[in-house]
């Protein structure tokens, strides 16, 4: 079983500890996800609507931290927020040299 599990979830002893392994995972995949809807699609909003967001957001997390015991979610978010965050830079520096 250990073999066919995620990097986050064998890293976090979800197999050996499944109460700490488990909730860790579930903070990891929140705080990416966090971190790529900011990166990448977050937009100037009222507070209520921030709140209805990140609420839908942290209960979505938790069908990814079951889905990201045994398939790669974390890391899949991992790569896509250093995507979204050289993409960032990169348009920052470019607004920069331009304006």
């Amino acid at each position: 079983m250990m073999e066919r599990m995620s990097f986050f979830a064998k890293l976090y002893g979800v197999d050996h500890n499944p109460d700490v392994g488990m909730w860790l995972l579930y903070g990891t995949i929140i705080a990416l996800c966090v971190i790529v809807y900011n990166l990448g699609f977050a937009r100037k909003l009222s507070i209520l609507k921030n709140v209805i967001v990140y609420t839908v957001l942290v209960l979505g997390c938790t069908v990814l931290t079951f889905l990201g015991v045994f398939l790669p979610v974390a890391e899949g978010l991992v790569l896509a927020a250093i995507v979204l965050g050289i993409y960032k830079l990169r348009l920052y520096q470019h607004k920069r040299q331009a304006g």
